[in-house]
């Protein structure tokens, strides 16, 4: 009889210790850049295949290569603004087709690499446009940015890879400027709106606010994507923290750095208005 019990014991024990064993091999499996995904996923079809890449190139604006990383972040972008997830969803799915259509190579669409360019394109357009959400004419210049992006993409590789440089968000920048440029401020179809010029900051007082800074690290990650909510950040980091929690360490050192610097600035700049204040009044006097 004590026998038998113990035996149950350690059979329930096994039994605990293989069902962890199995927790933690499928939490694994979803980190990194699951390649096991890829061969899963050869001889499914084409639309299955074709949100994986472009999952992937969600994430590639990140520089992280894991589908669900991309899942989570597209998941935050319709959480913060729906228009914004919708315009996102649609740039980086035009961006991939345009590079499957132009017959470039396979594990490079498959990877994502001719995705993120188009996304970051079709959000800009987005956060820049004055005419507000769900203005459907603004689809036109998102479908056809995120196409142009691949032509650039593919274009410039062929010359930066003689110096081995990487073409990374040239095609993005070339193309929002050039929306910007084009389309003008008074633009009855596609306004946006006005640009700030260098050096504008807002003072906002002397005193280094604490929980505004605590506030800013991860709200910084989020508007890598545009995104200026704090809890759709925080997912946006926790997608991160998926991939690679090197990554998602660095992504928070380089917000709190950068959010440390603009509080430091903000401040000078109060201070600086201050003196400037009250030198006039002494001078009037």
């Amino acid at each position: 009889m004590w026998m038998e019990t113990k035996t149950d014991v350690e059979e329930a024990r096994r039994s605990r210790t293989s069902f962890s064993r199995r927790v933690l091999n499928t939490l694994l499996s979803c980190t990194g850049d699951m390649k096991h995904l890829d061969e899963y996923m050869e001889d499914k079809l084409f639309v299955l295949q074709l949100v994986v890449w472009a999952l992937r190139g969600v994430a590639r604006v990140t520089l992280a290569n894991n589908p669900l990383t991309g899942a989570l972040i597209l998941a935050a972008l319709y959480w913060a603004s729906p228009w914004q997830g919708l315009l996102g969803t649609l740039g980086v799915l035009v961006s991939t087709l345009t590079a499957v259509i132009m017959g470039q190579d396979s594990a490079e669409v498959a990877g994502g690499l001719y995705g993120f360019n188009g996304m970051l394109v079709s959000l800009l357009m987005g956060v820049f446009s004055s005419a507000g959400d769900w203005y459907g004419w603004l689809l036109l210049p998102v479908c056809f940015g995120s196409a142009t992006c691949v032509f650039l993409f593919s274009g410039l590789s062929s010359v930066l890879d003689r110096w081995d440089l990487p073409v990374a968000v040239f095609p993005f920048n070339i193309i929002i400027i050039l929306y910007l440029v084009c389309a003008g401020q008074d633009n009855p179809y596609f306004p946006h709106l006005p640009a700030l010029p260098p050096g504008t900051l807002e003072s906002n007082g002397t005193k280094l606010m604490a929980t505004e800074v605590m506030r800013g690290i991860p709200l910084g990650v989020g508007q890598i994507f545009a995104c200026g909510a704090l809890g759709p950040s925080l997912l946006i980091l926790g997608a991160l923290l998926l991939y690679s929690p090197l990554m998602a360490l660095h992504a928070l050192l380089g917000s709190a750095v950068g959010t440390l610097i603009r509080q430091v600035v903000s401040i000078s700049l109060a201070i600086r208005q201050n003196v400037n204040t009250t030198l006039k009044k002494d001078s009037n006097r």
